[in-house]
């Protein structure tokens, strides 16, 4: 399984989605996009694998993404379909952290 580190870019080999890593998963995961592993940037698709369906829920431009179980976050750089997941699980989007009050 890969090994991946913080500020390493990640595309999908069957949409136009580009993902950095925020935060390191623990353990050995794979992280996958529209249901295919996700490749570095140097990685050559094989073209073996169908392309995304444009109707498939799409990864947004500018948000984090957090998987509680390994601690990984992405934060997509590039939009497209399909959803990014981390050994099976998608990932979901990171929510803001509430400000303290100023009372």
């Amino acid at each position: 399984m890969p090994t991946y580190s913080v500020g390493q870019r990640l595309r999908s080999a069957v949409s136009s989605v580009e993902a950095i890593v925020v935060k390191v998963p623990k353990g050995d995961v794979t992280i996958s996009c529209a249901g295919a592993p996700m490749l570095r940037p140097d990685d050559k698709a094989d073209g073996s694998l169908p392309l995304a369906d444009p109707a498939q829920r799409h990864t947004l431009l500018g948000k984090r993404y957090l998987d509680a179980d390994s601690e990984l976050e992405m934060l997509c750089v590039a939009a497209g379909p399909g959803e990014i997941a981390v050994d099976g699980r998608t990932l979901t989007i990171k929510t803001a952290q509430p400000l303290p009050a100023s009372d």
